[in-house]
């Protein structure tokens, strides 16, 4: 009987190339243990990102690469997901209660931001992953609408808020606590601190990521962001539109200023799908997105259809990864979901919340 090597493994699974870390799992540092019994191999996989429609397909793709190895009879996969803590601003610590802030931005209004990020929420949720949403629109909140949740936020001690639960997502907004058609008319130092208190003052529950849906901008808002949030990266939406790729330009250097990582580009609104005979054109122009990712040496993670589908499910109040969780342009959002997560789980890990606080007193 051949005699198999843990080198001969590891050399198999080096044959593939992992399409959302894009790199091997052993380079990408994912294999956990490669146990050999005679003629039987059982690899163990450990995943930094949220990975539930993928697993079935990565542990197939590995067993076949194993089993082809003389002198084996059996091959397991065993593949699990680990979510931690990443790296944030300098001077700044997590978040209690959540492992990772994404904040998902676009330099201009119009292009679809906030429905790409309920839908990049719930995409990661589908995934598998603990995910919550704050909507930093104070002007313009849209996060209550599209979510189907008009409730009032619960305070069980009188200072902090309860996040509203709707679709498995944990959510706080301006919008649960004014009337939904009462204009917000306040200076920018009100907007910012509401926008702090919106975010450190919720009961967030153990999430693995907390999306935050900007602003479009680079004004106050998206300055405090991230300057005193705990931001683990980024994500920039536009269309391919050349005046909406300048302003999103604008928000991808803002990012990179304040060393918040951008994990990548969306591309929404990519081409139109004609509700009647499903004819696809290009109507906002061709590849902005893929061209901006290629020219600041970014991730595209994805491109979005325009679709009348996408905005009647977000005005219902089930946004399209709920409403139509199989069709093809909620696996295109889970895609997204996937490609960003794992750019996260290439980063530097956070060991901030593994040392003591260090207390001085006299004694």
């Amino acid at each position: 009987m051949t005699e198999i090597s843990r080198l001969q493994v590891e050399m198999a699974i080096k044959e593939y190339i992992d399409p959302y870390l894009e790199k091997d799992l052993v380079a990408a540092k994912s294999i956990k243990s490669i146990d050999i019994a005679g003629d039987r191999v059982t690899v163990g996989v450990e995943l930094g990102f949220p990975a539930a429609g993928y697993k079935d397909a990565l542990s197939a793709e590995l067993q076949k690469l194993i089993a082809a190895l003389p002198g084996v009879n059996s091959a397991q996969v065993d593949c699990h997901v680990k979510i931690v803590s990443h790296e944030v601003q300098k001077g700044l610590k997590p978040l209690p209660g959540v492992k990772n802030i994404v904040a998902v931005a676009s330099g201009k209004g119009g292009v679809g931001k906030s429905t790409t990020a309920v839908n990049f929420a719930l995409a990661l949720s589908a995934e598998g992953a603990t995910v919550g949403i704050l909507d930093a629109d104070i002007y313009g909140p849209s996060q209550p609408r599209m979510l189907g949740a008009q409730l009032r936020p619960e305070s069980r001690d009188g200072k902090s808020l309860e996040p509203i639960t709707s679709h498995g997502l944990q959510s706080m907004s301006i919008g649960y606590l004014i009337d939904e058609e009462t204009p917000m008319v306040w200076r920018g130092p009100m907007v910012t601190q509401a926008l702090e208190q919106l975010l450190k003052e919720t009961q967030w529950r153990d999430l693995d990521y907390l999306v935050i849906d900007l602003p479009p901008g680079t004004g106050d808002t998206q300055l405090t962001l991230s300057q005193k949030v705990p931001v683990s990266g980024a994500i920039i939406v536009t269309t391919p539109q050349d005046i909406a790729l300048l302003d999103a330009r604008k928000g991808l250097k803002m990012f990179e200023k304040v060393s918040v990582p951008v994990l990548g580009v969306v591309e929404n609104m990519s081409t139109h799908i004609c509700s009647h005979c499903g004819h696809e054109e290009h109507i906002f122009g061709e590849g902005g997105g893929k061209r901006m990712a290629e020219q600041y040496q970014i991730t595209f993670l994805g491109a979005l259809p325009l679709d009348i589908r996408i905005r009647e499910d977000a005005d219902n109040g089930t946004p399209i990864v709920v409403a139509d969780p199989d069709g093809p342009i909620a696996q295109n959002y889970r895609e997204i979901a996937r490609h960003a997560a794992a750019k996260l789980a290439l980063q530097s890990k956070s060991y901030s919340q593994k040392f003591p606080n260090i207390v001085i007193q006299n004694s």
